[in-house]
């Protein structure tokens, strides 16, 4: 995989993580040493890679401590395939529901979707250059049919440029009219062709409307296959049938759009991409199993819980390494990187079956957030929670200041509240913030403010009726 992140050390990986994710520094380095593991592995002989299979993690704490992020951030940052399934959603075999190998399918969807745009992304180069030539096209040709035509609203090439061009360009359109006669027809429309692609480049026919061709896209028309998976019926005949175009009146700038878009899917090897694809799933592929706990059995086994433990029983095969059939093709899974993850507040893992609790064997014991780790979540992070709010407010026009004792109380109000009711981790703060701003977020485009600060003390008044009586009653007590 070339990705610099990829070859990047443990300590760098955190420290990237450092920059959105508060704290867990233990979760940080297990997901870095299996990322760097990765690497590593891909350094060796063929023969010795495929000894090697990833070490799965097991992630235990609370809801909210960051568990689903770590994983989500690092897959962003590597650009890797990655999906998060609830454990929940998966039925034994011979139950109504998805089966488990549905996560498999889902992961080699998000690894086409990567590889379909790594690959636009080095063809879009060409198709801006098919573009422009197209826009041209429907702008030239186009013009030279209006010139008959009482009822059209193209206009002529000399025309098209007169229209655009400001007043002081009068005097070089006469000269350009005046030249007309000494030129052939082809001449002609060459030096508008040049003439327009140089407006076409300057931005000045953005807002002028043209004609042109786009693939119909095929809507509906789907079979349902069962197990939630649906087929496009044009998609079961590929290439055999021509594509059916329509004709479109738009503007230059959303022509641009749709052609380069257009003519960059054109230029795709499908079968390429689908190649690349299944080997990155399989080489690169995390899989996040959320709420793992849930289907964690018990000492009293009847009704749901012989399902669940079903449902690991069916998880483990994929979890050890198997084939699973895709619409792309088999996938193999051995390589795949699984992160499991549950509170863990009633089960244990020791209440997985055994063989399931093998195949992960890191297992790292995420922490309870402090108020000084809900102050640190919203201001230290680069997508820091009080950053998205202020930009947010400052679209109409209002600044919004937090002073550093405000932050404070945000902070001692959320923790106060998840001590005091659920505990639901970060995720407290952004009940509490908009709480906070609820009333300077409905009334700010009337406000004539420019610059509003939020204290102490107004965050107080906000909260007071809320977390007060609750909390001298916890005290008096």
């Amino acid at each position: 995989m070339a990705n610099t992140l990829y070859q990047m050390t443990p300590k760098e990986i955190v420290q990237e993580l450092d920059k959105y994710i508060i704290g867990q520094d233990e979760a940080k380095k297990s997901v870095a040493l299996a990322l760097r593991t990765r690497y590593r592995r891909s350094l060796l002989s063929d023969k010795m890679r495929e000894e090697i299979t990833p070490k799965n993690i097991l992630m235990m704490g609370p809801t909210g401590v960051g568990k689903t992020e770590i994983a989500r951030r690092l897959a962003k940052l590597m650009d890797a395939p990655f999906v998060k399934v609830e454990a929940t959603k998966f039925t034994e075999v011979g139950y109504v529901g998805r089966d488990v190998d549905s996560m498999v399918r889902d992961l080699v969807e998000a690894s086409i979707r990567i590889t379909k745009q790594a690959k636009l992304n080095e063809k879009y180069a060409v198709a801006d250059e098919i573009a422009e030539e197209k826009i041209l096209q429907a702008i030239i040709p186009g013009a030279k049919k209006a010139q008959g035509s009482a009822n059209s609203g193209l206009r002529s090439p000399f025309e098209l440029l007169m229209g655009n061009y400001a007043n002081s360009q009068k005097a070089q359109y006469e000269q350009m009219k005046e030249a007309e006669n000494n030129k052939t027809p082809e001449m002609d429309t060459e030096l508008a062709r040049e003439q327009v692609r140089q407006q076409l480049r300057s931005g000045l026919l953005e807002d002028q409307y043209i004609e042109i061709q786009v693939e119909e896209q095929h809507k509906g028309n789907s079979l349902d296959v069962g197990e939630g998976g649906m087929i496009a019926i044009g998609n079961i005949f590929g290439d055999m049938m021509p594509k059916k175009t329509k004709n479109k009146k738009v503007k230059v700038k959303d022509a641009r759009k749709i052609l380069r878009e257009q003519e960059a899917q054109n230029l795709l090897d499908m079968d390429q991409v689908t190649d690349e694809a299944l080997h990155n799933a399989e080489q690169n592929g995390i899989i996040f199993i959320d709420e793992i706990d849930k289907i964690a059995g018990s000492e009293f086994r009847s009704g749901a819980d012989v399902s669940r433990e079903g449902v690991q029983r069916d998880i483990l095969p994929i979890v050890e390494g198997s084939v699973v059939n895709t619409k792309y093709g088999p996938v193999k899974t051995d390589h795949v990187l699984f992160i499991g993850a549950g509170a863990f507040s009633v089960s244990k893992p020791t209440d997985l079956i055994p063989e399931l609790q093998g195949r992960f064997p890191i297992r790292v014991e995420l922490e309870n957030l402090t108020k000084e780790s809900f102050v640190k979540i919203l201001t230290v992070p680069e997508n820091a929670l009080l950053k998205q709010h202020k930009a947010l407010l400052e679209t109409e026009g209002t600044q919004i200041e937090f002073t550093d004792d405000a932050v404070e109380e945000i902070a001692t109000i959320a923790f106060l509240m998840n001590e005091q009711t659920e505990n639901i981790g970060a995720r407290r703060l952004h009940t509490v913030l908009e709480k906070l701003l609820e009333d300077i977020s409905f009334n700010i485009s009337e406000m004539d403010e420019e610059k509003i600060v939020i204290d102490a003390e107004y965050v107080k008044k906000r909260f007071d009726e809320e977390i007060h009586e609750q909390d001298v009653a916890k005290y008096i007590l």
